[in-house]
């Protein structure tokens, strides 16, 4: 049988067998404490205690387990994840290599509190070049990266790494598991935050660690339980029930998205124009090859920050507002967070508003904000 469809497997991945009388997908079950075994103790039942043991948390691994092709941990959040993860694999004296172009807090989490403990960290754009990885313990990489949107190519990053001994862990978070598959392409794991494209509501904090390999899994799974960054049954139930749709609206936001990049890219006023998806783009050859569908993500700059501000006040459907992969329309002034990017930078998020009134509203909303300055 052939593999099944991406709408077919968001719908169904990680639900129990169908028995009559039973819902689609169980309610969260709330528990710290559970009944236990008077003669085995935790030994007699899969539940003992609820920070390592709940079963709605177990029914989403299982799901985003599918999708990605291996063995799922989640998380409290994107954050707690990656730090999860880099915590675990690295110690005192070990190098590890990480994306300069890369989400702001992880390469503030490398100099404040890895370099502090002995990891020396070196930091390498997206695209590129990359060094020697001899002697290298992880490289990370997210592709595409946030919020620049370079990629790049997985696989034979994965070769580089394995030749010198060092482990490939792969930020999927603005592809998410229906845009590309790391572990597929050669990388040991994969990071993410389920915060956004994944669960798409704007409702709930996520992040997932997967692999194939059962020793990281056992590590990243002992540390969890050990650190306590478990999500909450209900997160964790609002994101199975969520993850049912994320084709569909993965759909419309990519649609929204090369119809945005079109209309940005005919205008004189708006600059830097990145889209991996655009066959102008320079992630455009390895994303296109790489990648199995293109984020709803694009980036651009409008020169300053008070015309960012009269670019979103003038809109009606693109709100102010940092995450992305929302169903929402929204727009982030990067620097406002402390990303290395010009005051004008905006990386913009396609919500699942319907593609003509959502370019009609951006073109009205720059020709309100006029010209810099």
């Amino acid at each position: 049988m052939s593999e099944l469809g991406d709408g077919t497997r968001c719908v169904h991945a990680g639900l129990p067998e169908p028995a009559p009388g039973q819902p689609f997908l169980p309610g969260p079950v709330f528990a710290a404490p559970y009944h236990l075994d008077p003669w085995q103790g935790p030994e007699g039942a899969p539940n003992g205690y609820g920070r390592p043991d709940n079963p709605t948390r177990r029914l989403l691994e299982a799901a985003v387990g599918e999708l990605e092709g291996g063995d799922c941990r989640v998380f409290a959040s994107g954050q707690a994840a990656i730090t999860g993860l880099l915590l675990t694999v690295l110690r005192p004296g070990d190098t590890v290599l990480l994306p300069a172009d890369g989400y702001f807090p992880v390469r503030a989490f490398a100099t404040d509190t890895l370099e502090a403990v002995g990891v020396r960290v070196l930091f390498v754009p997206t695209a590129g070049p990359y060094p020697s990885l001899d002697g290298v313990r992880l490289v990370l990489v997210e592709t595409p990266a946030n919020p620049g949107l370079d990629v790049v190519d997985v696989a034979a990053l994965a070769d580089r790494a394995r030749a010198a001994g060092a482990l490939l862990a792969v930020d999927n978070t603005t592809a998410t598991p229906l845009g590309q598959r790391p572990l597929e392409l050669g990388a040991d794991v994969v990071v993410a935050s389920g915060t956004k494209a994944l669960t798409g509501h704007s409702d709930l904090l996520l992040g997932y660690v997967a692999s194939r390999s059962t020793e990281l899994i056992e590590a990243v799974t002992k540390w969890r339980t050990t650190t306590g960054a478990i999500p909450g049954a209900f997160d964790a139930w609002l994101a199975h029930r969520s993850l049912a749709t994320m084709d569909l609206r993965l759909g419309r936001q990519s649609a929204n998205a090369e119809a945005v990049a079109a209309l940005l890219a005919g205008r004189p006023d708006v600059t830097g124009l990145r889209w991996p998806g655009r066959p102008e783009d320079p992630a455009y050859p390895v994303a296109s090859t790489q990648m199995r569908r293109m984020p709803g993500v694009l980036s651009f700059d409008l020169g300053d920050a008070d015309r960012v501000a009269r670019f979103v006040d003038a809109a009606r459907l693109v709100v102010a507002a940092t995450s992305f992969g929302g169903l929402h329309t929204t727009a982030d002034r990067r620097a406002q967070w402390g990303d290395d990017t010009s005051a004008g930078f905006v990386r913009l998020s396609c919500g699942v508003e319907d593609t003509a009134d959502l370019v009609a509203d951006i073109a009205a909303a720059l020709d309100v904000a006029g010209p810099t300055g």
